[in-house]
């Protein structure tokens, strides 16, 4: 499910002579040293968005410092989504909520995002070509998106499905990866074209330079809201397969609403938005409300439909659809003013201040907005959700750069940095399940007797438990794959875009 440009710390010494910081402090830690590795780096979303260089291709001076807090907080949202795609089913709690509620999974998404925003605040602090960096934008959006199409639009059949193939008909548009394009597009777009040309001397300078910004971000939201609760939503029906589980019949469903301004999962207009623009068959086919208490009789987890349920349990839901990903970039926004205190601000203290500052308002806003009526809701996007996890996400990058950048404690963290300088090989092959399918390719006699199975079965019965074996095998994949991002960081390898 990320995100998560790679990129250097922010201005150089040097750079820094000739910008006056946001508030100064005499007595500020000095920068980690240089990273070897220059422009060689990781990302979820590409690597090196334009305007870290001059215009022309050439990377700045100011590229060869990285970030170390920033690869730690992107692997650990890779190892995150490891831990809940692999062991929600195990433990449902972990996974992702059935439809209202935020659990450890509904933060993954979220984290993503926000490291896609700060990056992009790192990175465009100099731009000497607006358009050349523009096209540059557009160019690695493409290749971004076009790479969640091939991972996540039904090519690859993951885990226990030792076939490929997808019928282009049926072709799900839209994912993780193809989320996170959106939303670094928007970010960049906004970072090249809609910050004023003004030194930034003071916190009002800093409003000035950047407000514009935040009016795009609040027309975005405004967007939403009055699709969300304006849009008329009538009655649709859906072609159902295998209504009991059991079954492959195929039979027409009809879902009733005749509403306006709902939240539920058949009536609401971001599922309209997305019928009709992309088209039933290009949707999620198993969407999370079939884990619902009215689609499954072993909600929170999968299960056969109960008695009498409703008609609207096995219609297609893409949780990453159109009007939901605008939303979604809301939260590049937000990260994209923390990357921008990072490159005004000297002082570690002060930096951590001000990002404790912006995190615990987003944090509030999104109760009161859950009291005034609007839920928490992942596959919605819902603005509470929005602010709940971008404040989080603040919150949580905060206390990684505290222990890393400022305690250095490097040691703890590092098989997470070195999930961080990889995340995107990482994501494909362990998220996305490519080398676990291509593993139980090799298998003895029969297709449950190969390597990934027998590995989870045998740690299963060592526990005398389905769940916790389960677990235990997921850390070591986690465990796994962060000796083979340390082993691609000493030789030298970086996947990127």
């Amino acid at each position: 499910m990320s995100t998560l440009i790679d990129v250097a710390e922010g201005a150089s010494d040097s750079e820094r002579q000739h910008r006056t910081p946001l508030l100064p402090h005499p007595s500020s830690p000095s920068p980690p040293p240089p990273d070897p590795r220059d422009e060689a780096a990781p990302e979820i979303a590409p690597e090196t968005p334009p305007g870290d260089d001059d215009g022309r291709g050439a990377r700045s001076p100011s590229s060869d410092r990285r970030l170390a807090s920033l690869d730690v907080f992107r692997g650990l949202t890779v190892a995150l989504m490891i831990l809940v795609d692999d062991a929600g089913g195990a433990f449902p709690a972990i996974n992702h909520s059935p439809w209202f509620g935020v659990t450890l999974a509904d933060f993954v998404m979220p984290f993503f995002l926000f490291g896609v925003g700060v990056s992009v605040g790192l990175v465009f602090k100099k731009i000497s070509s607006k358009p050349l960096a523009t096209r540059k934008v557009i160019i690695r959006t493409l290749k971004l998106f076009l790479l969640g199409l091939l991972l996540q639009g039904g090519y690859f059949h993951g885990r226990n499905q030792l076939t490929y193939g997808v019928d282009v008909g049926k072709i799900r548009w839209l994912g993780v990866l193809q989320r996170i394009s959106i939303g670094y597009f928007l970010a960049s777009i906004s970072e090249i074209w809609l910050v004023s040309n003004i030194s930034v001397d003071s916190t009002l300078a800093f409003l000035r330079k950047y407000y514009i910004q935040w009016t795009m971000a609040i027309l975005l939201c405004a967007l939403y809201m009055g699709m969300v609760y304006g849009l008329y939503i009538p009655d649709w029906e859906y072609q159902a397969v295998g209504m009991s589980f059991s079954s492959n019949q195929s039979s027409l469903q009809n879902v009733y609403c005749k509403t306006r301004g709902s939240l539920e999962p058949p009536c609401n207009a971001v599922g309209f938005v997305d019928r009709h623009l992309l088209g039933e068959n290009h949707l999620y086919q198993r969407p999370v409300y079939r884990r619902s208490k009215e689609c499954s009789v072993n909600s929170p987890d999968y299960g056969p439909l109960p008695a009498n349920s409703p008609g609207w349990c096995l219609a297609p839901f893409d949780p990453e659809g159109v009007l939901s990903s605008l939303m979604a970039a809301v939260t590049c926004f937000v990260g994209l003013q923390y990357g921008h205190i990072l490159v005004h601000v000297k002082s570690h203290g002060q930096r951590m201040l001000f990002w404790s500052m912006l995190s615990l308002p987003l944090l509030l806003s999104g109760y009161v907005l859950e009291i005034l009526g609007i839920p928490l809701c992942k596959p919605l996007y819902t603005p509470s959700y929005m602010c709940i996890t971008s404040g989080v996400s603040g919150l949580v990058l905060t206390v990684v750069f505290y222990l890393v950048d400022v305690k250095h404690w490097r040691m703890p963290t590092v098989f997470l940095q070195w999930m961080g300088m990889n995340a995107l090989i990482i994501f494909a092959l362990a998220a996305c399940e490519l080398f676990p399918a291509a593993m139980q390719g090799f298998y003895w006699r029969s297709p449950e007797n190969n390597l990934v199975d027998i590995a989870e079965r045998l740690l299963q019965g060592a526990f005398h438990s389905k769940k916790w074996g389960t677990l235990v095998f997921v850390m070591l994949e986690i465990l796994f794959w962060g000796c083979v991002a340390g082993f691609l960081h000493m030789k030298r390898l970086y996947v990127r875009l």
